[in-house]
C-alpha cells in the first residue's frame, strides 16, 4: 500500500506550500511535485493553483480533500491493526489539543505513552477551540484533547473539570476578596486572549451578556498573563493555563464559579485507529489530579 501520495497531498494543504511538504517528508521540491503531478495525472485534473507564494487547492482539490482524508486515515488503520494482530504497534497517532494542555499536561503523558508503546509516532496539533472543531470535522486527526467541541459531531469522554478564573494584579481588591464578581469584569480594562476564537471568555461573555472594556487583546496566552501582571488589566483563563507560571497575578475565583470540561473528542469510537484507542484507554486511566 502507498500511502505517500496521499500524504503528501495532504500535508501540501495544511502547509499550504509544497516546499513544506518536501521537508516534512524529507522529499526533495523535485521528488514532491513529481508526486503531486502523478496524482494529478492519475485523476485527470489539477487539484492545486501554483503561485510564488505556495498553492492553494482548485474547486475539484477541494472536494477531493476529505475524500484524500478518508483514505488515508484507513490506510493507516490498515497499517496498525495488521501490526496489532502481529503484536506490535506502529504508526502515527495525530493528537489535536488545547495550548494549556499541550503545554501542562502532555509532556507527562507522551512520555509515560511512549514507553509503552515506542513503535509510534506522535504528531500534536495545537490551537483553540474553533481549531479544535476544524480538525474534527474535516478529519485530520485521530482525536482531540479539548473542550466539548460545539459544532463537530464527535464521541465525547470528559475527563477533567477545569475551573475558568479571573487573572487580576496581586494588589488587587479580588485578590484580598477571594473572588470577583463576573459582572465586575466589565468595569475595569480587560485584556482578551483569541477574541472571536470561541473561547471561554467568548462562552462568558455571550452568557452573562457582559460588555466589556476590552483595552487589548492577543494571541498568546502568556502575553495576557504579563499584561495583567503589569497592570494593564485584568483577564480571563482556564486554572490549568498558568499553573507553572509565576509573575504577579492572583487567579481568583469567580461568581458564580465557572467550569469548564475537558476530555477527549473522537470522529467516531467504532472507527477510530488501534493507536487512538490505546491512547484514550491510556488517558482514561490516569489520575490528573496527580498531575496538577
Amino acid at each position: 500500500m502507498d500511502e505517500s501520495k496521499y500524504e503528501a497531498f495532504l500535508l501540501a494543504v495544511d502547509h499550504g506550500s509544497l516546499t513544506a511538504a518536501a521537508e516534512y517528508l524529507g522529499y526533495t521540491q523535485s521528488g514532491i511535485t513529481r508526486i503531486i503531478k502523478g496524482l494529478e495525472d492519475e485523476l485527470g485534473f489539477p487539484l492545486f493553483i501554483r503561485s510564488k507564494k505556495g498553492v492553494r487547492l482548485t474547486e475539484n482539490g477541494k472536494t477531493m480533500v476529505p475524500l484524500f482524508r478518508e483514505i488515508y486515515r484507513s490506510m493507516q488503520n490498515i497499517k496498525q491493526t495488521s501490526a496489532d494482530i502481529c503484536g506490535t504497534v506502529r504508526g502515527t497517532l495525530t493528537i489535536g489539543c488545547y495550548f494549556s494542555i499541550a503545554s501542562v499536561w502532555m509532556p507527562t503523558l507522551l512520555r509515560g505513552f511512549q514507553e509503552q508503546y515506542p513503535g509510534l509516532s506522535i504528531s500534536l496539533h495545537e490551537g483553540s477551540n474553533l481549531t479544535m472543531d476544524r480538525f474534527l470535522n474535516e478529519k485530520s486527526v485521530d482525536c482531540c484533547f479539548c473542550a466539548l467541541p460545539r459544532t463537530a459531531s464527535v464521541d465525547w469522554i470528559p475527563i477533567f473539570e477545569d475551573e475558568v478564573v479571573a487573572w487580576v494584579p496581586k494588589d488587587h481588591p479580588a485578590a484580598k476578596a477571594g473572588v470577583l464578581d463576573i459582572r465586575d469584569l466589565a468595569k475595569e480594562p480587560f485584556i482578551q486572549t483569541h477574541p472571536g476564537e470561541d473561547t471561554e471568555t467568548d462562552t462568558l461573555i455571550h452568557k452573562f451578556h457582559l460588555k466589556l472594556d476590552v483595552r487589548f487583546t492577543t494571541l498568546n496566552a502568556y502575553t495576557t498573563y504579563n499584561m495583567v501582571s503589569n497592570g494593564l488589566g485584568i483577564s480571563l483563563d482556564q486554572k490549568l493555563r498558568a499553573r507553572k507560571w509565576s509573575g504577579n497575578v492572583a487567579e481568583v475565583p469567580l461568581s458564580p464559579r465557572q467550569f469548564e470540561s475537558l476530555g477527549i473528542a473522537v470522529p467516531s469510537l467504532s472507527d477510530a485507529s488501534p493507536a487512538a484507542k490505546k491512547f484514550i484507554k491510556y488517558i482514561r486511566e490516569m489520575n490528573f489530579k496527580e498531575l496538577l
